[in-house]
């Protein structure tokens, strides 16, 4: 399922980043008001994607870190 997922989520970025016919068969050249996915968007997808796999390797150690930091600014008071 979750291969299956990722597979049309490849073909869907991949279809936003070439010069496909859109769906009313009007390629992406012929519509100036059309272009590749911004830098921001891949940059904002790789950086959740990023931050989600690090969560989900590391979640137990940045929680126990982060309480750690708390109760030193707390003793620190």
């Amino acid at each position: 399922m979750f291969h299956h997922l990722m597979n049309r989520f490849t073909v869907f970025v991949i279809g936003l980043s070439t010069d496909a016919p859109d769906r009313r068969g009007e390629r992406r050249e012929e519509r100036p008001d059309r272009g590749d996915v911004p830098g921001w968007v891949l940059i904002t997808l790789m950086t959740a994607g990023l931050v989600v796999a690090l969560w989900a390797l590391a979640g137990e150690a940045f929680t126990s870190m982060f309480q750690d930091a708390m109760n030193k600014v707390r003793g620190a008071g």
